[in-house]
């Protein structure tokens, strides 16, 4: 698998959704259940009906705060006293920031210098320190594992982690509450732990429900892994869908993704703008590049849809400059 994963070895390598019903237990009254929005735009064109989960409405603007927030708090307390580290171009930076403030641990997150602005001030808003790195010329991954050994500090990955993975699914689990059976569920895929969290939890209550994994043609590691069944790797894809930035599905997300996901299919750079401004032009919902992947696939035809169908739809953020993004616009 992925060398450069620094995830604990003795940490359990498969998740159920037993696990995400417990998340869903601890992530009550302290995650947002977001709502589930329609509309008839989004439904013309997908000859069906289109159910948006607006994780972009979830506290800290995206989905990481379910999964950072359930990690942190099944720490040991003297490992939450020592405090954590983690790496992250902004999303899962914010969550694990808020999560540590909440909780009163201590988080130290690594952060490329080139991160968006708004997700750079809001991680140190909420009370973590930074460490910027050059993306370039510098690996996340050992800077993390570094801090790790130096400070006694947890490592909370991105994605790469059991607990991350079961707080993430409790995303699905709420829609499908909501809505009932699915035909379709579309999420967004960067490393994988809202995609493969998702994924088990549709599984079980909707088992008829087709799950698709969305990536940027520019980062398209994840289709090719999961196309060929052989872990690949993308290095520092240009894309302004910067939360998938990975270099990879990871050691626990990979198996699960392979067990219980359908497909996994890319949309290119124009496409993920396209549909971020139809969002934000038809629904008034404020969703950064990457929380639109999932919208792109729909709107471009990426999955074969049938007439009349039920879909989910995963707006999995809204955190975004918003002076660069209207420039692209």
């Amino acid at each position: 698998m992925n060398s450069r994963e620094t995830a604990n070895v003795d940490e359990p390598r498969t998740v159920s959704y037993g696990d995400v019903e417990a998340a869903a237990a601890r992530l009550a009254n302290r995650a947002h259940r977001t709502p589930v929005f329609t509309s008839r735009a989004f439904d013309e064109r997908a000859g069906g009906q289109v159910f948006f989960k607006c994780e972009n409405l979830q506290r800290t603007g995206s989905f990481k705060f379910r999964g950072a927030f359930n990690a942190l708090l099944q720490l040991p307390e003297e490992q939450q006293r020592r405090g954590v580290v983690t790496y992250s171009s902004g999303n899962h930076a914010q969550a694990v920031a808020l999560a540590g403030k909440l909780l009163g641990v201590p988080a130290t997150v690594v952060m490329p210098e080139d991160a968006p602005r708004v997700k750079l001030a809001a991680t140190r808003a909420y009370g973590a320190e930074v460490v910027l790195y050059d993306r370039a010329k510098e690996e996340r991954e050992e800077i993390g594992a570094k801090l790790k050994r130096e400070r006694g500090l947890a490592l909370v990955p991105p994605y790469d982690n059991p607990h991350v993975v079961a707080g993430q699914g409790t995303s699905a689990k709420e829609l499908l509450e909501e809505t009932g059976a699915l035909d379709l569920l579309l999420v967004p895929c960067g490393g994988g732990g809202l995609l493969s969290g998702c994924a088990i939890a549709a599984r079980v209550l909707s088992p008829g429900c087709r799950i698709v994994g969305v990536e940027p043609e520019n980062a398209d590691d994840a289709a090719r892994s999961f196309q060929t069944g052989v872990l690949q790797t993308v290095e520092n894809p240009d894309t302004i869908a910067d939360g998938v930035r990975t270099p990879s599905l990871g050691r626990v997300t990979f198996p699960l993704v392979l067990r219980h996901v359908d497909d996994i299919v890319t949309v290119s750079e124009e496409a993920i703008l396209r549909a971020t401004r139809l969002l934000w032009e038809r629904t008034k919902l404020v969703v950064e590049p990457t929380g639109a992947l999932a919208a792109a696939a729909l709107l471009e035809g990426a999955v074969a849809l049938e007439p009349g169908g039920r879909i989910g739809v995963v707006l999995s953020g809204g955190n975004m400059d918003l002076g660069r993004l209207c420039a692209l616009f």
